[in-house]
């Protein structure tokens, strides 16, 4: 049985979570200290930050695995209600925005890791397939990132009218296209080269080049450029 002395209330002032945080910085916590803040209370039998360390434990100890749980897996954590587990995915939300506040300053693409480093954070870890077109100026800046369509788990369907428009409407100068595969899989389907050699005619007819096309999972990306598919 869970010793009450154990609780976060009985230690020392230092190691309480909240305290550490004002006395050392956020830095100075561990990720299920910071979660422990976050859902504020454990169970009978568990401190919150020893909920926390379960809770992470059970997802490999990585945030990236975290990020992905839904309302209804955070909920099956024994001391975890619908308030905590909300918390939770809002906490991990906030922190995939903050790495994409840098697109607001139009980055320069010219590479394959560049058009990732735009996507990645809000692509890598969905469940279901997106379909997204990067939109760039004559200077190879982003002029804005596109939802295309969202589909299910084993793909979205693209219709290539509402790309061009899309582009058309923003006067981009080229654009990239790029998807998600949740199974993790990086090889592009025949479906995906069927699809980005139609899209590359008809940018040619349209004049707006297709530059790329990534292809983005958990195990990091695939670029039909880079692998002379274009």
């Amino acid at each position: 049985m869970y010793n009450e002395h154990f609780a976060i209330k009985f230690w020392a002032e230092e190691d309480k979570p909240r305290e550490k945080l004002i006395l050392k910085g956020r830095g100075a916590l561990s990720d299920a200290e910071l979660i422990a803040i976050l859902i504020g209370s454990g169970t009978k039998d568990l401190s919150a930050v020893d909920l926390s360390k379960m809770i992470l434990a059970k997802n490999q100890n990585n945030l990236y695995e975290l990020g992905r749980l839904t309302l209804s897996d955070l909920k099956k954590f024994k001391g975890i209600g619908e308030a905590k587990a909300l918390t939770i995915m809002a906490a991990l939300e906030l922190g995939r925005r903050r790495q994409l506040t840098d697109i607001k300053e139009k980055p320069k693409i010219t590479s394959s890791q560049d058009a990732y480093n735009c996507l990645y954070a809000s692509m890598e870890d969905l469940t279901y397939e997106v379909f997204k077109i990067i939109m760039l100026n004559r200077n190879n800046r982003v002029v804005s990132i596109e939802i295309i369509s969202k589909g299910g788990v084993a793909g979205t369907v693209v219709d290539p009218k509402i790309i061009f428009k899309k582009a058309l409407d923003k006067q981009a100068c080229s654009i990239i296209l790029s998807h998600n595969h949740p199974s993790g899989n990086l090889k592009p389907s025949n479906a995906d080269i069927s699809l980005t050699k139609k899209l590359v005619k008809a940018g040619e007819t349209m004049d707006i080049k297709v530059l790329d096309h990534i292809i983005i999972s958990s195990k990091g990306y695939y670029s039909f450029l880079d692998e002379g598919m274009i």
